[in-house]
């Protein structure tokens, strides 16, 4: 791998580690928020309740980043697609073009002598 890849994998992998501490620390805030609104509750069970709110939250945050992933993933395949075709559509019409311009520069070269 190169150098600039390595560097960018590296940039990524630590963003994305930072990233998901900041969703672990702001479902543990909501927890916490969610149990100060059941003043009744004991010290373990808010705890309990707390440990459960923030499992439960970071479990749907990693379907949802699974979820988008999966779909970044498809939508690049889909893109990388229609680019080749583009590219293809481009280069036959270019090919076209300086052959008909090439031809008709020859037909009109051969007409005027």
């Amino acid at each position: 791998m190169k150098p600039d890849k390595e560097s960018a994998r590296g940039v990524a992998q630590v963003e994305g580690y930072l990233l998901w501490n900041a969703e672990i620390e702001e479902a543990r805030r909501q927890a916490r928020r969610f149990t100060d609104a059941l003043p009744w509750l004991t010290t373990a069970q808010r705890e309990d309740v707390e440990r459960v709110y923030a499992a439960d939250r970071m479990e749907v945050c990693r379907e949802t980043l699974t979820r988008i992933a999966g779909r970044a993933v498809e939508l690049r395949g889909e893109y990388t697609a229609r680019y080749g075709r583009l590219r293809a559509r481009c280069l036959a019409l270019s090919v076209l073009t300086i052959g008909t311009v090439g031809g008709t520069c020859t037909v009109l070269t051969l007409i005027s002598r």
